[in-house]
């Protein structure tokens, strides 16, 4: 019997040990980059067209610049912030008056007219979208991203996030530069860090913690070099010249165009695409898909007749050609 139980045993070693479950593959990035980079831009500040906007042109960097539609430099500056827009930067949505809530002992420079806390959602609405349709009257698209003033999204009557959502391909809301997981994230709740003051190592640091997590950082500047929440134009430089020598390991464009690519992936199957199933994409994202799966802005007629009305590119035709485009 022993050595029954012995040659019993001899069999069991000698068979090959059974291969692991597979696991599901990771999020990748086009060209097996590390991390994609988003550099935004809110407010519509001169600073930034003074500054930002030849950095970034030099280095070959395509960003998102967030409009205030109200302030005197959409005005004054409408041909520079159009050219910027002819030469593949976006312009992005943050709002015609920037409501922000007027609770909080540092927010006394909210003027009363617009305290978020007395506006009601539906006004939100219907001045978000308006500024969608100046924006489509500025640069021609229909796809817009859009960033949370101030990060507050409840009016007098509730969240008007929900109401405006399905007009975008994605929004920036709450704190956080580095995003944690992309199968899981909302793309109507990504996190930005306003870096003020920072250095340049600051900036890279933030950078470098997304490559290492695999995922991506979003980093909304306001003044370079002037205006107010201010970076200096060398800590700006320093931080672009440093992803200018590693784009091999970082895909440095637009946050629409980064976020169509999450956003195809994240709808793709995990055997496929290497992102998470269906069944993994939070609820009321897949909802607001199902709203809007082409998070067009439903212009005015006359808009739709006078706009730009040739097809835009795929999201994979997109994806496919961004790295090269950002060389």
């Amino acid at each position: 019997m022993r050595w029954a139980r012995v040659a019993a045993l001899s069999a069991l070693l000698a068979l090959p040990l059974a291969a692991p479950a597979a696991e599901p593959m990771r999020f990748a990035w086009p060209e097996g980059r590390r991390a994609a980079v988003s550099l935004a831009y809110d407010d519509a500040l001169d600073s930034q067209l003074d500054h930002a906007l030849p950095a970034l042109d030099r280095h070959g960097f395509k960003a998102s610049f967030y409009l205030q539609l109200s302030r005197p430099s959409v005005r004054e500056r409408l041909a520079d912030w159009r050219a910027a827009a002819r030469g593949g930067h976006e312009l992005g949505n943050h709002s015609l008056f920037h409501q922000c809530s007027g609770k909080g002992p540092d927010r006394d420079w909210v003027a009363p007219e617009h305290d978020l806390d007395a506006t009601p959602a539906s006004r939100m609405r219907d001045e978000v979208l308006l500024a969608n349709a100046m924006l489509h009257a500025i640069d021609g698209e229909t796809e817009r991203t859009y960033t949370v003033p101030c990060g507050d999204a409840m009016a007098a009557d509730g969240n008007y996030l929900d109401l405006v959502a399905p007009a975008f391909v994605a929004i920036k809301y709450g704190d956080g530069a580095v995003t944690p997981d992309m199968d899981a994230l909302d793309p109507y709740a990504v996190t930005v860090e306003a870096p003020v003051a920072a250095s340049a190592e600051d900036l890279i640091a933030h950078v470098e913690a997304a490559a290492r997590a695999g995922t991506m950082v979003n980093l909304t500047f306001h003044g370079i070099g002037g205006d107010y929440l201010s970076v200096s134009p060398e800590a700006h430089e320093g931080l672009l010249a440093y992803l200018d020598r590693h784009r091999d390991l970082y895909w440095v464009d637009s946050f629409i165009q980064i976020m169509r690519y999450v956003r195809e992936q994240q709808a793709r199957p995990a055997a496929e695409a290497g992102g998470a199933p269906a069944a993994a994409i939070p609820d009321r994202v897949q909802r607001r898909r199902d709203e809007a799966p082409d998070s067009r802005l439903r212009l005015p007629t006359a808009l739709r007749r006078a706009g730009a009305s040739a097809a835009l590119p795929t999201p994979s035709q997109s994806a496919a050609s961004l790295p090269q485009a950002s060389r």
